[in-house]
């Protein structure tokens, strides 16, 4: 029997109350709807099952990025009813990226939720955590997401960000508020936060638990693309994108609070890079920072070396009120690195946060890592 799920589970860019329904004509009785297989569904033991229709098709597979998937193609076996279909134990719970082949090739399966990521759009799913339910969508005050465009002033061209405003913003038209500017990684853009992060429910959640500070959370495009040399890593001029541009569209058409004690910013793997680099080259800007699976090593989109700006700079050891970083456990990479990182804050005079969790680079870990930040900051200025 078809069981609705938590919206958080399965919605994407196209809906939030997944059907899962054809219409199909009935002799003379006229359009009848029919309920369809979802493409992927789990349960809280870790068993998925995967169903793709492809009648024609001599074979299908699926295999999920990251988590315990890895990148092996596992068979799904036909039926007679030209459905594909596997079941698989043990999935570990949280966000799962995957990829669905027909005949050898690639190919998106309509009914699984998909999103932008990885430089294309891909297949998602999600395994119910019995013990995290903090990014769900539960029965509590809701704020909302709102679309901005504005122009870059290097490229000429529209970008667009988008906005979370908390539940309360409507209600009390003269109140203002703080404001973290929080970013996607390589691959991504300025959806990701909403449809693979579901950062507005986990804001939702906390504002309602009186556990973080009600706050606007601005999520833009990492990439200012100038065609003329579209090779380019860092894909043009971020720093000025954000801090000529978004901001001060957002403080023109939003009650934010003024001074860097009410601004943070953050961002998850690129993104973390790109934050760092943009509060360093711009000690006072930013009272709040936060690195998720990011860390001070020389990266090939590096602009500014954080730690001359760490060591050296008075403005932004003073006015730096924390310096976040967390990684999961499995990050190979980034994990050794983690408590130097902290050390060297901490040498400086900087008050530096830390948290870390089991998995690797993946959106389950920057979820709950992002929880973790906005649970400390603006805690002060924004009561």
């Amino acid at each position: 029997m078809y069981k609705p799920l938590n919206p958080a589970y399965e919605e994407h860019a196209l809906f939030f109350n997944p059907a899962y329904m054809q219409m199909r004509l009935k002799g003379n009785e006229g359009p009848k709807h029919y309920l369809m297989p979802r493409g992927v569904s789990a349960d809280l033991d870790g068993n998925v099952t995967f169903t793709m229709y492809a009648p024609e098709a001599q074979s299908v597979g699926v295999s999920g990025l990251g988590g315990s998937y890895g990148g092996d193609i596992v068979p799904l076996q036909k039926g007679e009813d030209g459905y594909w279909t596997a079941t698989y134990a043990n999935v570990l719970p949280g966000f799962h990226y995957c990829h669905f082949y027909v005949d050898g090739k690639p190919a998106m399966n309509p009914q699984a939720p998909f999103g932008y990521g990885g430089h294309e759009v891909e297949n998602f799913f999600e395994v119910p955590d019995p013990n995290n339910d903090f990014y769900i969508c539960k029965d509590v005050p809701h704020g909302s997401v709102h679309m901005e465009l504005f122009p870059s002033s290097r490229t000429g061209a529209m970008h667009c960000c988008w906005v979370y405003t908390p539940a309360s913003y409507y209600t009390d038209p003269e109140r203002q508020y703080p404001v973290m500017y929080l970013h996607h990684g390589g691959g991504e853009n300025e959806t990701g936060w909403v449809w693979q992060g579901k950062i507005n429910y986990i804001a939702d959640n906390l504002i309602a638990a009186g556990e973080c500070a009600e706050m606007i959370i601005v999520m833009a495009c990492l990439y200012d693309i100038n065609y003329d040399h579209p090779d380019e890593f860092v894909a043009g001029d971020f720093d000025a994108l954000l801090t000529r541009d978004c901001i001060p569209m957002i403080e023109s058409r939003y009650r934010v609070l003024p001074g860097c004690g009410s601004r943070a910013i953050a961002g998850l793997s690129m993104g973390s890079y790109h934050s760092a680099q943009v509060a360093c080259n711009h000690p006072g800007m930013f009272g709040y920072v936060a690195m998720l699976s990011g860390s001070f090593d020389d990266r090939w989109y590096r602009w500014v070396n954080c730690r001359d700006v760490i060591a050296g700079s008075k403005t932004f050891q003073q006015q730096t009120r924390l310096f976040f970083m967390s990684v999961g456990t499995g990050e190979t990479r980034l994990y050794p690195q983690m408590q130097e990182n902290i050390a060297y804050l901490k040498a400086n005079g900087i008050t530096a946060g830390y948290f870390e969790c089991e998995g690797l680079h993946e959106w389950t870990v920057w979820r709950k890592s992002i929880r973790a930040f906005m649970k400390q900051i603006f805690r002060e200025d924004a009561q």
